[in-house]
């Protein structure tokens, strides 16, 4: 089956992959303005209310490098489809929940499928498209992701106010259906047959121990103190899990995470850089939703609306970025004004209080959104263009996996912060006093200069990374790791490749000349040879060729 061609073509596979991204991470926001609601209703308590939401991004976040995995595996497109019935099932089932217990259960499948969609939609879109094309396309995927981060709470707001919380599980069930009919008809993408074999002894070890982290930054400074036995349980538990991770993954013959992807220096760079990038998208989205409700006083609907300058500055920088880089081939400039951008937008969040103007707000977060649409999903293209075609699943997954680890731990510790600085009594919102409004509005900007000190780790990464032009084909050029980067190899079909069908670059040695003179045919060693002996015959009495021996290293 050969890939798409014309911009049609590609815009019409890259559609199904879109509206699946959008349900996805919709799914991941849209509840969180109808929680309160939701808590009342179903009678649930406070540690409830927090494991509604980290409850999903738990499963989606251990799993991302999983569903990676199968995908270098097994065909991708049919993995895509099977995460997003995963997810409508979840999202069903969440919908006709009759109590806590069991919408966090449901969560946990939605979750699921929605690891399954945000990492192998990355992988299909580098599978689709080669890196220099890539950069015209991230540009929409980046405003897809930055949509339904930021329009989660917007569009939940509405679904409270009008039909009912329920709706906001069933309303992605049509969208995901949309999906998946359009996934069908227009994404074709090449199956290669391979020999499976799945590595599930690290598959536990790495979600076990990303689970453990996950969780104990959930519960730490509500549920114990971050310096506590409990503490030292999770943190203790996470070590051993990832430590016997790693050396699981040195012997397994197909690791769910290849160790040599982090030779790379660009892809380990790229993926640094993603983290803090995470802690920007989802902070920003959920803790500028709360500060406009409980600070502020908006309804939910007007508190979505007050953060369309962030949702505006990712979406106009990320599309014309994209269509800059694939015209220039070049993206690491884009990079560094974008995480400049990044950390200014987080200072200047840094200084707000209950009375900061509502237009200097917006500005702020226009350059948030500046930020995060010009690195988000350039340093994912970084990544990909960095490996060969045989990694791309496990790099992409694990660029998103850290983001969304970034995000998910990020959120969890601002939140932890926040509580230790207002009183918990805040929560109830629907008695604030003045007092204490003007005490959360105080509060939260000390959360955005936390992650503005985050962020310059993003701006470290990102000047220190080494830029590779983009490569023009999808599956033809591959990356060999080196100390100082990657170098790109062109190949053919029928090139000599290692036990994990990787090809194998020997073009520089002496062995291939070696190699090459054996390839010669028959005619040729034939002239060779009679032109030796008529050489040798040819010589006076007594004399003789001599050959040099083969030195040592070439034997």
């Amino acid at each position: 089956m050969t890939r798409p061609s014309s911009h049609r073509e590609i815009l019409e596979a890259l559609s199904g992959i879109w509206v699946a991204l959008l349900v996805a991470i919709l799914s991941s926001t849209i509840v969180s303005n109808a929680l309160p609601t939701i808590l009342a209703e179903l009678k649930g308590t406070q540690t409830q209310y927090t494991w509604v939401i980290t409850a999903m991004l738990l499963a989606s976040t251990a799993s991302t490098p999983l569903w990676g995995k199968l995908a270098d595996l097994f065909d991708k497109k049919k993995l895509l489809q099977a995460a997003i019935v995963l997810f409508v099932v979840g999202s069903v089932l969440a919908g006709f929940s009759q109590n806590m217990e069991q919408l966090i259960s449901f969560r946990v499948v939605q979750g699921l499928g929605m690891g399954g969609v945000q990492a192998l939609g990355q992988v299909v879109v580098g599978a689709l498209l080669s890196p220099r094309e890539r950069g015209r396309y991230s540009g929409y995927t980046g405003m897809v992701i930055s949509a339904g981060t930021v329009g989660g709470p917007l569009v939940g707001g509405f679904l409270v106010d009008w039909p009912g919380w329920r709706w906001c599980f069933f309303v992605c069930v049509p969208l995901a259906l949309v999906a998946l009919a359009v996934l069908h008809k227009t994404l074709h993408l090449p199956v290669k047959k391979q020999h499976v074999k799945i590595d599930y002894l690290g598959a536990t070890l790495i979600t076990g121990g990303v689970s453990l982290v996950l969780m104990w930054v959930s519960f730490a400074g509500k549920d114990f103190a971050w310096v506590s036995g409990e503490s030292a349980l999770f943190v203790g538990g996470a070590l051993l899990a990832i430590v016997g991770a790693y050396f699981v993954e040195r012997r397994a013959s197909a690791p769910v995470i290849p160790l040599h992807l982090f030779k790379n220096r660009t892809v380990v760079l790229a993926m640094l850089g993603g983290v803090a990038v995470g802690t920007a998208m989802f902070g920003a989205s959920v803790f500028m939703g709360q500060y406009f409700q409980i600070a502020r006083g908006f309804s939910p609907t007007k508190a979505g609306l007050l953060t369309v300058p962030l949702v505006l500055g990712l979406s106009i920088s990320s599309t014309v970025s994209g269509q800059l880089i694939a015209r220039s081939g070049k993206w690491k400039s884009y990079l560094v004004w974008g995480s400049f951008s990044l950390v200014v937008g987080l200072a200047l969040l840094g200084t707000i209080d209950h009375r900061t103007n509502l237009v200097l707000m917006g500005a702020y977060l226009a350059l948030v959104g500046v930020g995060v649409g010009l690195t988000m999903q350039n340093l994912v293209l970084a990544v990909q263009n960095g490996v060969a075609m045989s990694d791309l699943g496990a790099a992409s997954s694990t660029a998103t996996f850290l983001r969304s680890l970034g995000g998910t731990a990020g959120v969890s510790v601002l939140g932890a912060v926040l509580a230790a600085s207002v009183s918990t009594k805040t929560l109830d919102s629907g008695s604030l006093s003045p007092v204490v409004r003007d005490s959360y509005g105080d509060a939260m900007g000390e959360l955005f200069l936390i992650a503005a000190g985050l962020a310059v780790f993003t701006v470290i990464a990102v000047l220190l990374i080494k830029e590779q032009p983009l490569r023009d084909s999808v599956d033809d050029e591959i990356v060999t790791p080196t100390g100082s980067g990657a170098q790109t190899v062109a190949t053919e079909i029928g090139s000599p490749v290692d036990t994990d069908q990787r090809v194998v670059d020997n073009s520089a040695s002496a062995v291939d000349k070696l190699l090459v003179l054996s390839s010669d045919s028959d005619q040729e060693v034939a002239a060779r040879s009679a032109a030796l002996r008529s050489t040798q015959n040819s010589l006076p009495s007594g004399s003789r060729i001599v050959t040099q021996p083969v030195p040592s290293g070439l034997r």
